[in-house]
């Protein structure tokens, strides 16, 4: 394993920093066995933008060293970023191409773990020692764990709270009767226009063939108008493949076609870990856009996906205003934060909090002026 050399210890549990690496595959595998895990942070993901050179990833991971053999009880990706060339480098959770930044860990260990990790970052001279948190679960155990580590021996700034859609057998599924009545109306519409169906091949080579349908569809859509489209910059378009390429070949990714007369008209990017799915991302045909066909496709295959008796939850990857708010009930919260690891309080936190306060004021302020013209007349 390509562990670097620093490493923490706190009590039983010790935490190494290394680089993405295939044996990472190993640990990680029992780990998420044992507990939820993130399918962002699968090695195999990791492996994508060291193959790539998107991101400059540092995996942390802490095992149990009382046990024999010792056991793998946490792992953390953050990549190091920054705001402009000349401003320090801050530590962030891959949000690059991540919809969640949750360190994986066993509960029952989350302050031993999270404590192991906060001294690999504090004593590690390569490490900046500020973090960026974007979209990191407010669970009952393991933030808590996170804060609590922070006392006296560090500080913390809360940016943003936000509720995230999710599915699962028992709140996700349920839509109000006019919902229902208005996909069963949208899809019986779209089903006099031709034969409809959903689908969803699992293998590799099925899904990187339905993933170039995805890119062209967004291409087409009005994310390739606005340059947002994967496809409208090499290197995420060469990354985002390579992403897929390498979870696919583990069986982790998919991507869900709704075809009419077997052309797709709408994509689902599905990323998998262990019981749980991420809808990654969506992209439709504008020319049925009369028949919602993202909202169809998310409806059927959130149906498929739960009744399979595979899956038991859906993370949404989308903010609770969006078309999954509609269609999903469940609710998990997210923050975004920072969080400064050294021991003294320091001027950089407190340049860095303002800095990216500013940035989401401006965003609020730019998104207020958009609503309203976009509602004026």
């Amino acid at each position: 394993m390509n562990v670097g050399w620093q490493r923490a210890k706190n009590g039983l549990i010790a935490a190494y920093r290394c680089s993405p690496s295939a044996e990472l595959c190993e640990p990680w595998n029992d780990l998420v066995a044992r507990v939820d895990g993130n399918a962002f942070m699968h090695p195999a993901a990791l492996l994508a933008t060291a193959e790539t050179g998107f991101a400059e990833i540092h995996v942390l991971i802490a095992w149990d060293e009382g046990v024999e053999p010792r056991c793998p009880v946490g792992f953390w990706a953050l990549c190091e970023r920054r705001n402009l060339p000349t401003t320090p480098a801050f530590l962030e959770a891959i949000p690059i191409y991540a919809s969640t930044s949750n360190a994986v860990i066993d509960r029952a260990r989350a302050d031993e773990v999270m404590a192991a990790f906060f001294d690999v970052i504090r004593h590690d001279l390569r490490l900046p020692k500020i973090i960026r948190l974007r979209s990191f679960e407010a669970d009952p155990v393991v933030y808590p764990a996170m804060l609590r580590q922070l006392e006296g021996v560090g500080r913390y700034r809360e940016l943003v709270r936000v509720e995230r859609p999710f599915a699962d057998r028992c709140s996700g599924t349920k839509k109000s009767g006019s919902t229902r009545k208005k996909l069963r109306q949208d899809w019986n519409r779209l089903s006099a226009t031709g034969k409809a169906e959903i689908v969803n091949g699992r293998t590799p080579a099925e899904t990187e063939a339905a993933f170039e349908v995805f890119l062209a569809l967004e291409a087409a859509s009005w994310k390739g108008e606005e340059g947002t489209a994967l496809l409208c910059d090499a290197g995420d378009a060469q990354f985002a493949r390579q992403l897929i390429r390498n979870l696919a070949a583990h069986n982790l990714a998919s991507v869900a076609l709704l075809r009419v007369d077997d052309v797709a008209i709408a994509g689902q990017v599905l990323i998998y870990s262990g019981r749980q799915a991420y809808t990654w991302k969506t992209a439709f045909d504008a020319s049925f856009a009369r028949f919602s066909p993202g909202a169809l496709l998310i409806s059927r295959i959130t149906d498929e996906l739960l009744e399979s008796g595979q899956i038991a939850a859906i993370d949404s990857c989308s903010l609770a205003d969006g078309i999954m708010s509609q269609l999903w009930t469940g609710r998990r919260t997210m923050v975004d934060a920072l969080i400064d690891v050294h021991m003294r309080s320091s001027q950089a936190f407190a340049m860095e909090v303002a800095q990216h306060e500013g940035r989401l004021q401006f965003g609020g302020e730019r998104s207020r002026m958009w609503h309203t013209i976009q509602h004026s007349g």
